[in-house]
Formats: structure tokens, sequence, C-alpha cells
């Protein structure tokens, strides 16, 4: 497993969820961010990714609810695009559990607990990665090419899917949020085939 920072900090975003090995591009302005950026340039090139529970807005500037499940990004690229703010590039490194939060900087701060993905069955994943593909298959809008990247390994494959598809932050928390790969793609196939039945009978209509 990956070695996280003992305190992790927290940049917690109301739409964003990261996943292991996945990229993710960010643009940074506020000041405690530009602070915890260069704070973390400056050691572990490492921010722990968090989304913000529903009622955020009253609280933006303090300490809003989080879910407790995140995803450690490693700064792999950090450009200043004008004074004052900064684009950057993460790579999902690990899951992690926040422990508990602590006071002493201006943006967050967490002991955290590292989360290990289980592997899984492969017998079960193979089957699983059927059904996945041809659930997306089914959707016009359904990322064609990275579907047919039949070698990406099974975590990746998941995990890229996860990231790429163009779920509610909810419905992707909830992925982020399953322990192992296999539950994973269980998961995913349940809201895949939840968004087919939703286009096909339509949005809050009763299905008998």
């Amino acid at each position: 497993m990956k070695v996280l920072p003992r305190l992790l900090p927290l940049f917690p975003l109301p739409n964003v969820v990261l996943f292991p090995q996945m990229p993710l591009p960010l643009h940074v302005f506020e000041p405690r961010y530009r602070k915890m950026l260069g704070d973390a340039l400056d050691s572990h090139k490492t921010i722990g990714m968090a989304l913000l529970q529903p009622g955020w807005e009253s609280d933006y500037q303090g300490r809003p609810a989080i879910y407790p499940i995140g995803c450690a990004g490693l700064i792999e690229q950090s450009e200043p695009v004008q004074p004052g703010r900064y684009n950057i590039l993460l790579r999902g490194l690990l899951r992690f559990r926040v422990v508990e939060e602590h006071d002493g900087e201006p943006y967050r701060l967490a002991s955290i607990e590292p989360l290990a993905d289980e592997p899984g069955d492969a017998a079960a994943l193979e089957e699983l990665r059927r059904k996945v593909m041809a659930a997306i298959g089914r959707a016009t809008d359904g990322p064609v090419s990275l579907v047919l990247q039949s070698e990406l390994p099974d975590d990746l494959f998941v995990n890229a899917l996860c990231q790429s598809l163009s779920l509610a932050p909810i419905e992707k928390q909830s992925l982020l949020a399953c322990d192992g790969v296999s539950a994973r793609c269980v998961r995913l196939l349940e809201i895949l085939d939840f968004l087919m039945l939703e286009q096909t009978y339509g949005r809050g209509k009763t299905i008998h």
C-alpha cells in the first residue's frame, strides 16, 4: 500500500470525486487553498480530495460537512496562470477515511486512515466487465474508445469509468466508498442499469 502523509490537507469540493490512478485537473485560486498548494509542494506533494455533503453553501468558508471517504492525489503538475491562480494536475493515489480534523492552518487538515482496494476474483470481474461494457454500449454517449481498451487492468478499467462517466457527484461518491474493485464494478453496473431505466421510462415516473 502506498504511504500517505500522517496529516493530509483536504480540498473539499461540491462536485468533484477523485479515484485511484486517475488524473484530475484543478484550478486553485482561494487564498487558503493557495497556501495548501504551497505547503504540499514544499513537502509530500499530496492533497486529499473530499466531497462536500448537501447543505455546504451556508458554511462554505468554514468547515461544512464532508463525506468521510476521499482519495489522496499526488500533485504531478503545478502551473501559475495569473497572479494568485494555479492550474494543477493530481494523480489519484489511494482512498482514505477521515479520522479526525485538526486546527492550525487556514485550510482543512486531517488525520486519515488509508484504505486499500481489494482486487477481487478475476473470473467474477471478467464477467462484471462484460456486463458493464454491454451496459455502456447501449448508451448513446458511452465512452466507446475507453470500453474498447480491453487490455486495461481491472482496477484501472473500473476507476477510469467511474471518473469519466457523466454521473452525479453522490453516485461517484458511492462508487468511491466501495471496498474493492469487484464491489465498485457491481455498484457501477447498478447505476448504469438504473440510468438506462430512467432513459427508457422517464425520470420521476413510476415503473410497474
